[in-house]
């Protein structure tokens, strides 16, 4: 007698990337190796992607793959059961941790579950509710504190003399320095510097935009 054809034992999932900056730029492929190695010993095929690239995880507004995700999720278009992350601080680093729990419920209350690839959960239950909620808490924290230390630095360079970013005023110009304060190269609009650890400072620019400068400075101060 012929043998009957196995039925169809893999699950459709779809898998969302996020990276913070561009400066993370492998950090996508990293997380679809991973992503698809743990599909692969868990019997899912990945049939969609939503990707946030250079997205900060704090609001989810801002998010257009989270967004267009959990529209399809919502709206039934969803053609996958499982939604494969990488890990929880992926799916967010909301300051509210129940932000995070709250879109993966909608998804669940859609049929839809989330699974955290490089995470370990246990097998559910309560243990495994506890500990991802206090990952959701440690990814928050991260930022927070992350963003405290890096207004920190910003505060320390800005009272040493360096430029913080944004566009210089009219007659100025701004310059790369090393490690040493010694002058690397004036940037023109447009360009940035090269390399990490150096530090821009403003300049004076071309010398008539400076007579023009000084020019209003002394018809205001002395002139009246």
């Amino acid at each position: 007698m012929a043998r009957a054809p196995e039925a169809e034992t893999t699950r459709r999932a779809a898998q969302y990337l996020r990276m913070s900056t561009d400066q993370q730029r492998y950090s996508l492929d990293n997380q679809a190796e991973a992503i698809a190695a743990y599909a692969a010993q868990n019997g899912l095929t990945i049939c969609r992607s939503y990707i946030d690239a250079g997205v900060s995880g704090l609001r989810a507004a801002n998010r257009k793959g989270l967004q267009q995700l959990l529209a399809e999720v919502v709206g039934g278009e969803a053609d996958f059961e499982v939604v494969l992350v990488y890990d929880v601080s992926r799916w967010g680093r909301f300051q509210n941790p129940d932000e995070a729990a709250h879109y993966e419920f909608v998804c669940r209350q859609e049929g839809v579950q989330i699974e955290y690839c490089a995470e370990e959960l246990g097998a559910g239950g309560a243990a495994g509710a506890l500990l991802k909620q206090v990952k959701r808490v440690m990814a928050a924290e991260y930022s927070r504190h992350l963003s405290v230390t890096v207004l920190e630095a910003q505060r320390r360079a800005a009272a040493q003399g360096y430029w913080q970013g944004g566009p210089t005023g009219y007659g100025l110009r701004r310059c790369v320095v090393d490690f040493e304060g010694r002058p690397v190269a004036v940037l023109q609009r447009g360009e940035q510097k090269a390399v990490h650890g150096h530090r821009v400072v403003l300049v004076p620019g071309p010398a008539d935009e400076v007579a023009v400068v000084r020019r209003i400075y002394r018809l205001f101060l002395k002139d009246g």
